[in-house]
């Protein structure tokens, strides 16, 4: 009979343990699954502050490109109007050289006239007869004279009009020349507003191609995040059903147990209600049977004493073995708390040391995961080298029974924590080792006991 209730107790456990290690095997795969989405979240808000960066780059070299291009075209504009002005001057100065020209073959004309007039009236022999047409010497001298003088003026106007000419076409040559280097930086600035306006929009279409980047970069954190959530929403759910159905299985087998034992002493009522009692001299019973032997024995208080040692009815012993096994539990528990408390203790003597990725050493540098395992690895404990090896380090506590010493996993992340919602980690480049407040700061994927 006590065989039969021993693997009934053990066939409903075996039952229960099945489907418990059912959700576990669930459950550990859930933790994964959010550990790598957790990764590929971190991934993305990587990527898209990367974005954010190369489209404010590219934001700044619109604003530049669009200055440059005003600058290109304010100077398109001045030369446009210095050209029509040098073009106004050029046809002023063309028409001063007409006229400069004009005035040069008037004044020719006429000296070639005098000076035919005078050989037609005497030839060669033209002063001699101004001489003989003279009334005196004087007049002879006047006559002379003002002939001199009208020579004098004839070739000096010439003169004068032919170096007008040569400064007029000289001012003209020196305004087209000006003109055709206006034309010049005219088309070089065009040429700079055609290129500035190629690779304005270039970085216009770069900086919209950016943009929708981290747009679908934010789409996908999103559903990175929802994901997360939905996966840490199941990891609870599965995690209160294993616990709900490991209680049942208890609860069911401690009924079981219960009832076969009272069906078990049922039946041995009923066999000692037909036979003999006998009774001792204090008025105990010694015996249930006639023969005179006795299916119990007694201890010497008179207490009953199940010989098969299936059952003790010794409630004292039963309620010392309890009071042992409590003080047991006690004392592991302070025992395990206070080796959380001393790695918590060691850990801190390295807050504000700096944070280096892929770093192990508590002085010069570490990450999150480093730091945990060179921590540990002072008291003796080998951990995995990763946050997410480490997740799967020691065994799971709920967050609410966390205790010194214990590790706080996060989606690509790991902290010591020390008791009242603070932990210890190496946090970030700018921040290095540090105690942070509130452990909760992010959403926690698992809690892991080590000592």
């Amino acid at each position: 009979m006590k065989k039969r209730i021993v693997c009934l107790t053990l066939a409903i456990l075996m039952c229960g343990s099945q489907v418990v290690s059912v959700m576990a095997d669930r459950e550990s795969d859930l933790r994964e699954e959010q550990a790598w989405t957790s990764q590929q979240l971190d991934a993305t808000y990587a990527r898209m502050s990367a974005l954010w960066d190369q489209k404010q780059q590219l934001e700044s070299q619109i604003e530049s490109l669009n200055s440059d291009l005003v600058n290109v075209m304010v100077s398109i504009q001045t030369l446009e109007s210095d050209i029509a002005s040098k073009e106004a001057e050029i046809e002023k100065t063309q028409g001063d050289l007409t006229k400069a020209q004009n005035a040069k073959d008037k004044q020719y004309g006429a000296m070639k006239k005098r000076i035919q007039y005078l050989y037609e009236k005497g030839g060669n022999n033209a002063w001699f007869q101004m001489m003989l047409n003279a009334d005196n010497l004087a007049d002879l001298l006047t006559r002379a004279e003002y002939t001199q003088q009208m020579y004098e003026q004839d070739r000096e106007s010439l003169q004068k009009y032919a170096r007008t000419i040569e400064e007029v076409q000289k001012l003209e040559d020196q305004y087209e020349q000006e003109k055709a280097d206006f034309e010049t930086m005219k088309e070089e600035y065009e040429a700079q507003q055609s290129n500035l306006q190629y690779q304005l929009d270039v970085t216009r279409a770069n900086s919209a191609d950016c943009e929708n980047e981290i747009a679908y970069a934010q789409q996908q954190a999103t559903e990175y995040a929802n994901l997360l959530e939905q996966q840490q929403a199941e990891i609870e759910q599965l995690e209160a059903e294993r616990i709900a159905a490991e209680e049942e299985a208890r609860r069911q087998a401690e009924a079981e147990a219960a009832a076969a034992a009272a069906a078990q002493e049922a039946a041995q009522n009923g066999d000692n209600s037909s036979e003999e009692v006998q009774y001792d001299e204090d008025g105990n019973v010694v015996s249930g049977s006639s023969d005179g032997s006795s299916d119990y024995e007694y201890d010497e208080y008179g207490n009953v004493i199940d010989t098969d040692n299936t059952v003790d009815y010794n409630s004292d012993a039963n309620s010392s073995d309890s009071s042992s096994d409590s003080s047991s539990d006690s004392s592991s528990a302070s025992s395990s708390s206070g080796s959380g408390s001393s790695v918590v203790s060691y850990a801190t003597q390295f807050v504000g040391n700096p944070y280096v990725w892929g770093g192990t050493s508590l002085t010069s540098g570490a990450d999150c995961s480093g730091f945990v395992q060179s921590v540990y690895a002072n008291f003796g404990v080998s951990l995995p080298r990763t946050s997410y090896e480490q997740q799967n380090a020691g065994y799971e506590v709920s967050y609410a029974d966390a205790q010194p010493g214990d590790l706080i996993c996060y989606g690509g992340h790991v902290a010591i924590y020390m008791g009242n919602g603070q932990i210890v980690h190496a946090s970030n480049a700018r921040d290095g080792i540090k105690v942070s407040d509130n452990a909760a700061y992010r959403t926690i994927t698992s809690v892991r006991r080590l000592v």
